[in-house]
């Protein structure tokens, strides 16, 4: 798997996982429940992850779609 978006903004991630999944990318999100160290600051980037194989599909749709990282 790859990193294919870190962002603090959960309606990036949201946009961009609907995105990928509507394409039928498979998505991961790592560090979800770090905001409970965090304490719901919004401080600690989330990631999506993808495969290996997806990657170059998956950041095309997220260049066409204009959505990039923090």
């Amino acid at each position: 798997m790859k990193e294919l978006l870190r962002s603090t903004d959960p309606v990036k991630l949201a946009m961009a996982t609907a995105l990928l999944e509507g394409e039928g990318i498979r998505v991961f999100q790592l560090d979800v429940h770090m905001s409970v160290l965090e304490g719901s600051l919004g401080i600690l980037p989330r990631r999506l992850m993808v495969r290996d194989q997806d990657m170059f599909m998956a950041q095309a749709v997220l260049r066409d779609n204009e959505i990039g990282s923090d």
